[in-house]
């Protein structure tokens, strides 16, 4: 049995990348057969559940603001209305469903308690709830982890160094912030990151560094591949090639072996064949669903489709954690502090995000 490692270096990291393909293939394969039923992959559902106007500037975002898509924006969805997409993602074969609503960070309100309810209802389907809501500081994540919340995403998205390429509106370390305050409490961590921005070889393994030193590891590691979308800064970004997600899924698989892998956005542009690979790389968990957030995904048909043709099974919920217990608003141990904590503004500028902003206007 693999043993899990806390102190991977660049080095290392850029050396299992790099790897002859067939040599990096059995060793992710035989580890993620070490640590996970090969045939098993997780199906979740990622749900907007607010849309568009987000303060921030990741360059490769199409819900900033400030940038020129044709993303049409919506306020946050109501109780009922995420209960509904809840229900349907689970009849077509989900596990979790993730709620991103488009903020920079969580403000208490009564927005707040809105999700808050959402988590608690989705929680009592027996599904798995993640959300995604920018920052959170510890009272904030406790308040998700009592309404059953079972998993808080919270992407690093580059390497530290890289990311002030892609970002100048809040700074790598409140990712890690956000982090450790999701570790004090009972809920799992989803963080991964984004290939394809133009990022090098090293900045890959620099953000699989942060993830795997961290401890414990996240239980779950999403892998993007950037889709370029009109209006961003980063629309002229050549797709990622199918080989590279397959070395980055393999190389996650070996440094993080109990980690579940999700083969996230950036599935229109796989084959059914690369997307086989990637599996047989260790990548266990996927998005299901038409849309990830914004961006075009495969019909779900299509993947249980795929599922049959090569004999996978969607996983249950609550195989690797047990279901958390739902606390009523009523009977909440804590309560809404009205803080308004000082995220980072690092506001160095980064060229290519300003010309996208300009234009348009």
């Amino acid at each position: 049995m693999s043993i899990t490692k806390h102190n991977w270096t660049k080095d290392e990291i850029i050396a299992i990348y790099n790897k002859p393909l067939m040599d990096l293939l059995y060793e992710a394969a035989s580890i993620h057969r070490e640590h996970h039923d090969p045939n098993v992959v997780q199906v979740s559902t990622l749900l907007s559940i607010k849309t568009g106007g987000c303060p921030e500037d990741c360059g490769y975002c199409p819900q900033a603001a400030r940038y020129h898509t044709d993303i049409e924006g919506n306020d946050l969805m109501t109780v009922s209305q995420v209960k509904a997409q809840a229900l349907r993602a689970k009849s077509g074969g989900s596990s979790r469903v993730c709620m991103g609503a488009a903020w920079r960070n969580v403000k208490d309100g009564p927005e707040f308690d809105q999700v808050l309810e959402m988590v608690r209802t989705i929680n009592k389907l027996d599904m798995e709830v993640c959300c995604t809501l920018g920052m959170i500081t510890e009272n904030q994540a406790h308040r998700l982890a009592e309404a059953g919340l079972y998993a808080y995403n919270h992407n690093l998205d580059t390497s530290e160094e890289y990311y002030k390429e892609v970002i100048s509106t809040r700074g790598y370390e409140d990712r890690l912030q956000t982090i450790e305050n999701v570790r004090k409490t009972n809920v799992t961590v989803c963080s991964g990151g984004i290939i394809g921005m133009g990022e090098s070889i090293d900045d890959r393994a620099g953000m699989l560094v942060a993830l795997s030193t961290l401890n414990p590891q996240p239980e779950s590691v999403p892998i993007n591949a950037l889709v370029a979308v009109e209006g961003t800064p980063m629309e002229e970004e050549k797709p990622v090639e199918i080989w590279e997600m397959i070395r980055m899924v393999a190389t996650t698989r070996i440094i993080m072996p109990e980690t579940q892998v999700r083969l996230s956005a950036g599935r229109m542009n796989m084959s059914r064949e690369g997307q086989a690979m990637c599996f047989f790389a260790g990548a266990n968990s996927i998005f299901a669903g038409d849309k990830l957030l914004t961006t075009p995904n495969p019909d779900v048909d299509d993947d249980m489709k795929m599922f049959d043709l090569l004999g996978l099974n969607p996983q249950k919920p609550f195989t690797k954690v047990s279901q958390p217990q739902t606390v009523e608003a009523a009977e909440s141990q804590f309560t809404t502090l009205g803080e308004k904590p000082k995220w980072s503004r690092p506001g160095h500028e980064i060229e290519r995000n300003l010309e996208a902003s300009q234009k348009g206007k």
